[in-house]
């Protein structure tokens, strides 16, 4: 019998299957930083984000060439943010991507059709209370923001996809919330300030989107000029690598408590 090939529905989109141990490890790392976007099924999730099974991209990606830049950030113009991701850890992400696309039927039927939905409130709601009470605390609160949070998000899957991305703002629907764009201040040694959108940075350029719709880009060298990033989402972004499925399983538990 051939070998069984992966993704696509036309000769020229197929590809080797992927490594298991690359795409088990590919799971697990969408779950934690594409899922509130993408879903966990890849449809989509409650932040707005596209369809995977339906992407170009996706469908024509053979090994991480188109799907890794987008990760680290080439769309951000479209709303794509830039994922903190090292590039091991991006191709795995598509590599994962690309085995799902395995499990699509002739007629493109989503991999989750038939099947019951699963349970995913699985933790220790008290353990979670603890956890979030350590990381999460300093800038939420169970009486304050998230206060009745799991009656605003029935959902628990929905509901974890939101913590887990940081936010319910901006999800499906609505305009994304400028509370959660990072923005930057570029001070030139003669003083003047460019602030606005932080569009893209690396060691050589930083670009600012500006108040009245322009661009501004700034060549760097070493701290000239003063570069100061504000991204209300690092706190969340610098967890991705902390949380393990446990304390993701506790915190859900514990939300889903607060009606």
């Amino acid at each position: 019998a051939p070998a069984r090939r992966q993704g696509g529905f036309v000769p020229g989109q197929q590809r080797p299957p992927g490594d298991p141990a690359q795409i088990a490890r590919g799971k697990t790392i969408y779950g934690i930083s594409c899922t509130g976007c993408h879903g966990a099924d890849l449809r989509g999730g409650d932040l707005g984000g596209p369809n995977l099974l339906r992407s170009q991209v996706a469908l024509s990606d053979r090994d991480g060439e188109l799907i890794v830049p987008i990760i680290q950030g080439s769309r951000q113009k479209q709303g794509m943010p830039a994922i903190e991701m090292n590039p091991a850890d991006a191709k795995a992400v598509a590599t994962y991507v690309r085995s799902v696309m395995e499990t699509i039927g002739v007629q493109g039927m989503p991999p989750s059709v038939g099947r019951p939905a699963p349970n995913i409130v699985v933790g220790n709601a008290t353990a979670g209370q603890t956890y979030f009470a350590a990381k999460c605390g300093s800038c939420h609160s169970a009486t304050g923001d998230l206060k009745g949070i799991a009656t605003r998000i029935a959902d628990p899957k929905a509901l974890q996809n939101v913590w887990v991305a940081g936010g319910d703002r901006g999800r499906r629907g609505t305009p994304a919330s400028s509370a959660r764009i990072p923005t930057v201040t570029v001070t030139l040694p003669t003083g003047e300030k460019a602030e606005g959108q932080l569009i893209r940075i690396d060691d050589f350029l930083v670009t600012v989107g500006l108040p009245d719709a322009t661009e501004r880009t700034f060549r760097r060298n070493g701290d000239v000029p003063k570069v100061e990033v504000h991204d209300p989402m690092k706190a969340h972004r610098d967890l991705l690598s902390v949380y393990a499925d446990k304390d993701m399983h506790d915190v859900t538990a514990y939300l889903v408590t607060l009606k």
